[in-house]
């Protein structure tokens, strides 16, 4: 009799060989990648940091803070703008070599992103028993390809430094109520202002004692400051706080806040400050009262990044490397596709990871890196321009919106669920 013809092998998953190629090709193609968004043609030389630098060397020897200015071919002129705190914290760097503080901010803005990073990932890995090593990997070499991220080292900004004290305060001290809980808020807010929304989101979320230590954290630190150096603690609350034009033009395509949308519409000139106020009072109020629903559900992430991006909507200036928060949001939705197994929930699960993918590309690609937006006043004229030159205000509204709250499931309902996918009969 013939032979029977020989059935060909299963197809199955077990292909631990194939998968790691696959996954090593992936990371090589990530790091391929880097070197083409940092070429030195796109990134900005650690300009701002310079600034700083150069402001505490022209106050060290008796000058005004806040009289410092350098000109620039696109803003005009550029001054020193933080609060007088952080001048006290880059003092002694001003004591090295510049290119000693360039490598220790970068060292410092890549460890934090490294940790911030592991921090957002390392619950989703659990959750969907990702392979840990190369989810990490991946993750990271995506945020540092982020344009946030690009702007944040490529300029020497210290904004990374500030989401590590946010997070590490929301996402860990507030939630088991430690002592220090709000201390890492505070500090942020001191050192820059835009953390001042997460007092507002502990005072939301009814975290009384979180947001008085927040509070009186900023204000110790805010008070030494004016121990130090008075006269421009006081010419700086009182005088420089509230003029916009010492931060930049608020027309340019960088500045991807509410304001920054409306005076793209009616540059040269400013914008109507009192619809400014109105349409900042309705995104703000929407925004926080999503961040406290999923504070509430018991989704800390999600509440923390909503008010961060409400952070950026409401801020009259949100330059580019302000925006850290699109990169928890593209975890959530992340996380939200891969928890949306049934048949049912296939419509949800596309959605959440089309809007992931299509966030991903619009802050990889970004808004400033490759344009070249000149010098002239930017005026929106049609509809493309309005979605090119805002895209992060968009994109920041479509997540006020769409970005899902994880309802937190019971302890013991997430243990049984792991026993029967572990042990199927």
């Amino acid at each position: 009799m013939p032979a029977e013809p020989v059935a060909p092998p299963a197809v199955t998953d077990d292909d631990p060989g194939g998968r790691t190629v696959r996954r090593l090709v992936a990371v090589v193609a990530l790091i391929a990648v880097l070197p083409a968004l940092y070429l030195p043609g796109l990134n900005h030389k650690f300009l701002d940091l310079k600034i700083y630098m150069s402001a505490v060397d022209w106050w060290r020897v008796g000058h005004p803070l806040y009289d410092y200015a350098q000109p620039d071919r696109v803003q005009g002129e550029l001054y020193f703008t933080y609060p007088p705190f952080s001048a006290l914290l880059l003092w002694p760097f001003g004591l090295l070599r510049l290119g000693a503080t360039v490598a220790i901010f970068t060292v410092l803005t890549v460890a934090a992103v490294v940790l911030t990073t592991r921090w957002l990932v390392t619950p989703v890995i659990a959750r969907h028993r990702l392979p840990r090593t190369f989810t990490l990997t991946a993750a990271v070499l995506l945020v540092l390809a982020v344009e946030s991220t690009r702007e944040t080292i490529t300029f020497g900004q210290i904004n990374m430094l500030l989401v590590v004290l946010i997070l590490a305060d929301l996402l860990f001290a507030v939630p088991q109520a430690r002592r220090w809980a709000g201390v890492g808020v505070g500090l942020a807010t001191a050192l820059k202002l835009f953390p001042g929304i997460f007092i507002v989101y502990l005072l939301a979320t009814r975290r009384w004692r979180a947001a008085v230590v927040a509070s009186a954290t900023a204000a110790v630190a805010t008070l030494l400051a004016a121990a130090v150096a008075p006269g421009d603690s006081w010419r700086f609350w009182t005088q420089e706080l509230w003029d916009t034009e010492r931060v930049g033009r608020t027309d340019y395509v960088g500045n991807q806040s509410l304001f920054g949308l409306l005076s793209r519409f009616t540059a040269p000139e400013k914008p109507d400050r009192l619809l400014w106020l109105v349409v900042v009072a309705v995104v703000a109020a929407y925004g926080l009262w999503r961040a406290v629903r999923a504070a509430r559900a018991g989704d800390g992430l999600t509440g923390l990044t909503l008010t961060g991006l409400v952070g950026g909507l409401v801020s009259p200036i949100t330059w580019t490397h302000h925006i850290y928060w699109f990169v928890p949001a593209v975890v959530l939705l992340a996380d939200a596709a891969l928890s949306a197994k049934r048949p049912d929930e296939a419509r949800r699960r596309w959605w959440s990871a089309g809007l992931a993918v299509g966030a991903t590309a619009v802050i990889v690609y970004g808004v400033v890196t490759f344009q070249r937006w000149g010098t002239d006043p930017v005026r929106t004229q049609n509809p493309g321009d309005f979605v090119v030159q805002n895209a992060y205000v968009l994109l920041s509204l479509l997540l006020l919106v769409a970005l899902p709250v994880r309802v937190a499931r019971p302890a013991r309902i997430e243990e049984k669920s792991h026993q029967m996918d572990t042990n199927p009969q």
